[in-house]
């Protein structure tokens, strides 16, 4: 009997391992090659919407600016405990004037993306322990309180 238990768990633990990493796929798949086919002052609003699909971010200030994102993670090897690793990260700037035209795209990816470095420091903030507005407030605060100055102190 504790055979059958022992084959039947190592039959399950090697039948759920994978030897192909797991790759999350977000955005427009093959963004880059998509790219390629959008000619400046050639291609139109719909046309950019039929080869990519409907765009991450769109914003509309004098012309129609459209994002489009396509991003790849997988999970690094099996002693870095599940940590993930960014494949591909790339944006796609499309803008189009107000009468549809596509005047300029912009193509960024993984390797002309900026580091952005953050600063750990922090500010310290000096408090006094009892400044003059606090001082003022708390008395007004015991003289709304106790008008007339009986109330009996602890």
């Amino acid at each position: 009997m504790k055979k059958i238990f022992i084959y039947l768990t190592l039959y399950i633990i090697i039948t759920n391992c994978n030897i192909k990493k797991n790759i999350d796929h977000h955005g427009v798949h093959l963004l880059e090659k998509k790219n390629k086919l959008l000619l400046v002052g050639q291609s139109n609003k719909n046309d950019v919407i039929k080869i990519l699909g409907p765009p991450s971010v769109q914003s509309t200030f004098d012309n129609d600016v459209l994002f489009f994102i396509e991003r790849k993670i997988t999970t690094k090897s099996l002693f870095k405990l599940g940590d993930r690793k960014i494949i591909v990260n790339n944006v796609l700037v499309v803008e189009v004037d107000n009468r549809g035209l596509l005047i300029n795209k912009d193509f960024y990816d993984l390797n002309e993306m900026n580091d952005i470095k953050i600063i750990k420091k922090t500010t310290d903030v000096d408090y006094q322990k009892s400044s003059f507005v606090s001082d003022f407030l708390s008395s007004m605060r015991q003289k709304v309180n106790d008008p007339l100055g009986k109330r009996k102190r602890d």
